[in-house]
């Protein structure tokens, strides 16, 4: 790096300095104190998640302390609240530390603890934060995110004089989709235009904004339950997207009664046909489902029965199970495949639900509002009040 102002070297003014130890803030510094900090905690007994490197483990006489690591945070829970308490006093011997207490904000999370022992996760202030950002704060709330089934082209409109604004305007409504999934399919759609945004597209994201704007409080509720058991929905809309004809896949995966994982995505490949697209689908959710369930198993938390995921195509149910069918997708990846070999070894059970039954029908669509408030309810969305919006009219 240069040599600092003041500790110039006169007789060599224009050496710069070489660094033995990382500085903070450059660039190699989050590399260098993870591999500082990750090498030690084998010493205290963690081993490394398989399915998270970020994500740290330790038994000790059957009690469980789990690490989660983000650059410098760190979240440390467990069984057993004297054994979590050894580890930070263990960490805090090594490095420079603060235990800042019970869980409450976690980059931009906002987690409130209820009576009942269930979880309020929110997003609430980085919410205001955005609206004020985008000077819409006093704009006028809608109650849908979008038209049904909303499309336009790439190139349809004015493009905009300077598209950094909206780029930094859909980055930071898609790390709102953390807590908030019922924005999952739209900001995916305004997501498609960053390139060369126009200012039809930049109306698409301010329509977010005015929904936003009516669902500020918006988080999810995450309630107490015994039930450790896997089940997912997964959908496709076909060619639904306009300029590429590419279908767009939505699932969302359920630890009991409570929502844990969801996505709404554009597939990388042009199906032939809705089966095509809705296999494409149950490929996707699959993989996310046993993935989780492998980080399930390394907090060694069991699944003991097999997953069930949900799919309203009779034909993509067809082709999870008989071969016979082979020949109309023979031109498919092989990788879509691995769905029916988990199917034959009872890895899996696939089964069918009613299209109107479909959650995930909210992360492929537009929809209407009494559809789309249907299936919000099943999204574990609530205020941080004890009932939930009666927008969504529950």
């Amino acid at each position: 790096m240069q040599q600092p102002q003041g500790f110039v070297d006169p007789s060599c003014p224009s050496y710069v300095c070489k660094l033995i130890k990382s500085l903070y803030g450059l660039k190699q510094a989050p590399r260098a104190w993870n591999s500082k900090f990750t090498s030690y905690l084998p010493s205290l007994g963690f081993t490394t998640s398989l399915s998270d490197t970020s994500l740290f483990v330790k038994v000790d006489k059957g009690d469980i302390v789990i690490l989660l690591l983000y650059v410098d945070d760190i979240i440390l829970t467990g069984s057993n609240p004297t054994t979590v308490q050894a580890v930070i006093s263990d960490l805090a011997e090594v490095f420079d530390l603060k235990d800042m207490g019970r869980l409450s904000y976690f980059l931009g999370l906002q987690i409130q603890y209820k009576e009942d022992g269930s979880l309020f996760i929110s997003q609430s202030k980085y919410a205001q934060d955005l609206l004020k950002k985008a000077a819409m704060e006093t704009c006028k709330p809608t109650s849908t995110l979008s038209k049904p089934h909303a499309q336009l082209l790439e190139q349809e409109g004015d493009l905009l004089s300077d598209p950094r604004h909206y780029r930094s305007l859909v980055g930071a409504l898609q790390y709102l989709t953390f807590t908030r999934p019922d924005l999952a399919q739209a900001v995916n759609m305004v997501c498609q235009f960053m390139t060369s945004p126009t200012d039809l597209h930049m109306h698409l994201v301010k329509r977010i904004l005015q929904y936003l704007k009516g669902t500020l409080e918006y988080g999810l509720h995450y309630k107490k339950s015994l039930d450790f058991n896997l089940l997912a929905y997964s959908d496709s809309d076909w060619a639904a997207d306009i300029n590429t004809r590419r279908s767009i896949t939505g699932f969302v995966i359920y630890l009991g009664d409570n929502p844990i994982s969801w996505q709404s995505k554009k597939q990388s490949t042009v199906s032939r046909s809705s089966t095509e697209a809705e296999y494409k689908a149950l490929a996707h959710s699959a993989a996310d489902l046993f993935w989780i369930q492998s980080l399930l198993k390394d907090m060694h938390q069991q699944i003991l029965v097999p997953p069930v995921l949900y799919c309203d195509n009779l034909s993509a149910l067809a082709l999870s199970s008989n071969p016979v069918f082979h020949s109309k997708i023979k031109h498919l990846d092989t990788d879509y495949h691995f769905v029916r070999e988990k199917v034959q070894r009872g890895d899996l059970l696939v089964q069918y639900i009613p299209t109107e039954e479909q959650v995930a029908d909210v992360f492929t669509k537009g929809l209407h509002g009494p559809v789309f408030v249907k299936h919000c309810r099943h999204l574990a969305l609530a205020v941080s009040g004890p009932v939930l919006d009666p927008v969504l009219g529950v």
